[in-house]
């Protein structure tokens, strides 16, 4: 049989019916077997949220979404990594921009149109991190979707598809707060080495930036603030998978982590990645005492993963003094950061509108995440493979609301 790399166009896509097998795009994968056929169709499945705090409907009628510039690509969507905002943000009614809606944030699949101009070809297989969620033609819960070709990273043939379909929104934030909050130069990884994140953004004209991160986007400038190899790093909430891909990415660049999450359970997994110490999170004080004695009280960058009750738990770890250079302690919550603060330090949110609205850093960003996934460099998260495609999302979503995938991602299989 013909292996056909996914760096290469299976067929010229237009308007003729084509079609490619799963056998021949991952051979090492032959029990998983799907046709693909690109029609051209008007119309797709696809989950709507017709109100908050409701379950996702399934429509067999929604339109398929169109490409407005030769930036855009549409993708036939393969796979779909669940994240906890999917269901949290119908629960609790945010995120929404209107109604009805389609949710989505993680998605894998081919690319069946592209101009010449772009990155990837048609009939390549990638990864997208749909982060532009105002925008509902990008969303994963649908059988096509568009995405911006610098933000779209090719899967190469070894890598497994549901596995990456799990992997971008994770790396998006991890790196963007790594390298952009905290100013971690990821040139500096023997094994694989990136972007310098800090200087790209350096380079931008400052008006291309949305006004509501411009300061987030310029915080990890100034060099005396930066993170540098053999700095102490603490990860609240280590054992999600942006904890696990914060891990990786801050040991390649030479930090020293600690990791704190369930140890009896994840801790193994924890320890295979890199973690230099770990903490069980069930005794919070204690844990405290630990990052504190570890690092003699002079632990100046954390990220919480959790939310804002672990946010602040992690604030009385750092050192909260400015020192005799200038510099601060950095905290960073992706979910909440505490009420109460400390003027002497810094606190951070990610930037995630720069991957989708700057195509600089955001085709830095997918470039090197396909070298990490060439290279071996960057272990995927273990996942919780479904069938039954669109029609399973919401009892897939009640595992994750129920914490019955902790440690692991749920992906919907739509090849079947």
């Amino acid at each position: 049989m013909t292996v056909i790399s996914a760096y290469t166009p299976f067929v010229s896509l237009n308007d003729k019916q084509h079609s490619i097998s799963y056998e021949e795009i991952y051979p090492e994968e032959r029990s998983e077997k799907f046709t693909f056929a690109y029609l051209g169709p008007s119309t797709q499945r696809a989950l709507l949220l017709k109100a908050a705090r409701e379950q996702y409907t399934l429509v067999t009628d929604h339109a398929v979404p169109s490409i407005l510039n030769k930036d855009e690509i549409l993708v036939k969507i393969v796979a779909i990594g669940l994240n906890p905002i999917d269901w949290k943000g119908p629960a609790f009614n945010f995120g929404i921009p209107s109604l009805p809606w389609v949710n989505g944030r993680d998605l894998a699949g081919i690319v069946v149109k592209a101009d010449k101009s772009a990155r990837v070809r048609e009939g390549d297989i990638v990864l997208v991190p749909s982060t532009d969620y105002r925008d509902i033609r990008k969303a994963a819960f649908q059988e096509y979707a568009i995405a911006t070709h610098f933000n779209a990273a090719r899967i190469p043939p070894t890598r497994s598809i549901h596995a990456s379909a799990s992997l971008g929104v994770a790396f998006v934030a991890s790196a963007l707060a790594l390298g952009v909050s905290f100013g971690l130069d990821f040139a500096l990884s023997s094994a694989c080495p990136g972007p310098d994140l800090t200087e790209v953004v350096r380079q931008l004209d400052m008006e291309t930036i949305p006004a509501d991160i411009r300061e987030e986007c310029y915080s990890g400038l100034s060099k005396i603030e930066r993170v540098k190899p053999g700095d102490w790093i603490a990860i609240w909430g280590a054992s999600t998978t942006t904890g696990y891909i914060t891990l990786q990415l801050a040991k390649l660049a030479g930090l020293k982590v600690i990791c704190v999450a369930d140890i009896a359970r994840h801790g193994a997994r924890l320890v295979d990645l890199g973690a230099d110490v770990l903490v069980d999170r069930h005794d919070t004080q204690r844990a405290i005492d630990i990052i504190k004695g570890v690092t003699r009280g002079k632990l100046r960058y954390a990220i919480d993963i959790v939310g804002k009750d672990t946010a602040t738990l992690l604030q009385h770890t750092l050192e909260a003094v400015v020192r005799e250079d200038g510099s601060h302690a950095h905290l960073l919550g992706l979910t909440g950061l505490p009420k109460d603060r400390n003027s002497h330090i810094i606190y951070h949110t990610v930037p995630i509108k720069l991957f989708h609205e700057s195509p600089p850093v955001g085709e830095q960003m997918v470039s090197w995440l396909e070298n990490l996934l060439h290279s071996g460099a960057l272990q995927l998260p273990e996942i919780i493979r479904t069938e039954g495609g669109l029609g399973n999302v919401n009892a897939s979503l009640e595992l994750l609301r129920q914490g019955t995938a902790s440690g692991k991602r749920i992906v919907i299989d739509l090849a079947g």
